[in-house]
This record gives structure tokens, sequence and C-alpha cells, in this order.
């Protein structure tokens, strides 16, 4: 399918976007995130299916306008 691996996607995202959005909750320890130039939310929904996403929206639009480079924020559900 032609799948980036997650460092790529990184390097690929931070040279067009300020936030990069992911459900992974393993990227920040596969990932040395400081290397990159680009804010990084991660959704801790219940799960990844649109249900639990959509009701993380809100937090996701406070958090936008404040996440800087180099920040790495984790918003929703915790077990």
């Amino acid at each position: 399918m032609g799948w980036l691996t997650n460092g790529a996607l990184l390097r690929k995202a931070e040279q067009d976007f300020d936030v990069f959005i992911t459900g992974d909750r393993n990227l920040i320890f596969q990932q040395q995130l400081s290397n990159h130039d680009i804010g990084v939310l991660v959704l801790r929904g219940e799960s990844t299916r649109l249900r639990h996403t959509i009701q993380l929206m809100p937090q996701v639009l406070g958090v936008l306008p404040t996440i800087k480079p180099d920040e790495l924020i984790q918003i929703g559900w915790q077990r």
C-alpha cells in the first residue's frame, strides 16, 4: 500500500503541517519526537472508532491553537 514508517511520516508531515494528530499511543515510545519540528497530539479515546474520536473534538479544538513544535499532548480517556 505504500505506507510510511512513523519517522518518515512525521518528517513528511512537518513540511506542511503544524500539528500531527494520531491515535497511536505507542508513537511516544517509538520516536524521538524532539527531533521533529511538529507538535504531536495523541488521541486517547476509548477506541479509535469514530464515535469515540468525535467525543474528543472539543478538547482537540481547545489544544490546537496553543500546541508548539516539539510538544506532545495526550488528550482523552485514560485507563
